[in-house]
């Protein structure tokens, strides 16, 4: 069972990370004014020491993988992948439409419902 994650949702469209640590949820929602995929790394890094987070084995990370813009979905799963190979984290993927709204309820939905994927490199493009 995913206890603790990181969830990155950049497909280029309402945009956020989220971090869950124990029973504690922070959603970091992306200022429109600036390239959000620019500052993807240092938002995460921000976000992790705000919160104090040890990535360990018991730690995921989750990742949207679309429909979305390539751009957008490629570099969150190159930050996911990085991340996975650095601190040898798990780290899943979900589609967009099995979400619905970001919130932790239906994060935890997804997960319960095993709508991700592990090694998730099949993402969904926009054409």
């Amino acid at each position: 069972m995913i206890k603790n994650f990181l969830i990155i949702s950049c497909i280029g469209k309402d945009d956020k990370i989220a971090l869950r640590i124990d029973k504690n949820f922070y959603i970091h929602d992306f200022d429109k004014k600036f390239n959000t995929y620019d500052q993807l790394v240092a938002n995460i890094m921000n976000l992790l020491k705000k919160y104090k987070v040890n990535l360990d084995k018991n730690f995921s990370i989750l990742v949207n993988n679309g429909p979305g813009s390539f751009s957008a979905i490629r570099i969150s799963l190159a930050v996911a992948k990085g991340i996975k190979i650095s601190k040898k984290i798990n780290y899943f993927g979900y589609k967009d439409a099995d979400l619905g709204r970001f919130c932790l309820a239906n994060i935890e939905l997804l997960i319960k419902n095993n709508l991700i994927q592990k090694n998730l490199i099949k993402p969904l493009y926009l054409s």
